[in-house]
């Protein structure tokens, strides 16, 4: 059985990672604003400037990872509520506890190793 102590850790790895999270989007946004600063003062013939395919790549990839990045604090929002909720922990598909190690390094997973393994998801 879960204790409240056992909850507060939970809840304080969850919000560490939200915090990192948060930063890590500050952080692609401003990489972000630069890449599109760069290009809209670069030629608009991205075929014949050298920089501007390489620019081009680097937004993608940045909004790629900021995609990522808002889809993982949208799951750690969800555990804190699983938390709050009592079911943190649990797998949502057999209803077994997630192992510690697990969630140590995944904290906003859903599914325990063994359900993750049968059918993983792209959710956490």
């Amino acid at each position: 059985m879960k204790s409240s102590e056992d909850d507060d850790n939970s809840r304080d790895a969850l919000l560490a990672e939200r915090e990192r999270t948060v930063a890590l989007i500050d952080s692609l946004s401003t990489r972000l604003a630069a890449v599109l600063e760069a290009t809209s003062d670069a030629a608009a013939d991205d075929e014949h400037d050298p920089e501007g395919s390489t620019l081009a790549v680097e937004r993608g990839h940045l909004v790629a990872q900021l995609e990522r990045s808002r889809v993982r604090l949208d799951e750690i929002g969800a555990a804190l509520d699983r938390v709050g909720a009592g079911a943190y922990g649990t797998c949502e598909t057999c209803g077994q506890p997630i192992g510690s190690e697990r969630l140590e390094v995944l904290p906003a997973t859903r599914q325990c190793v063994r359900c993750a393994a049968r059918r993983p998801s792209r959710r956490w």
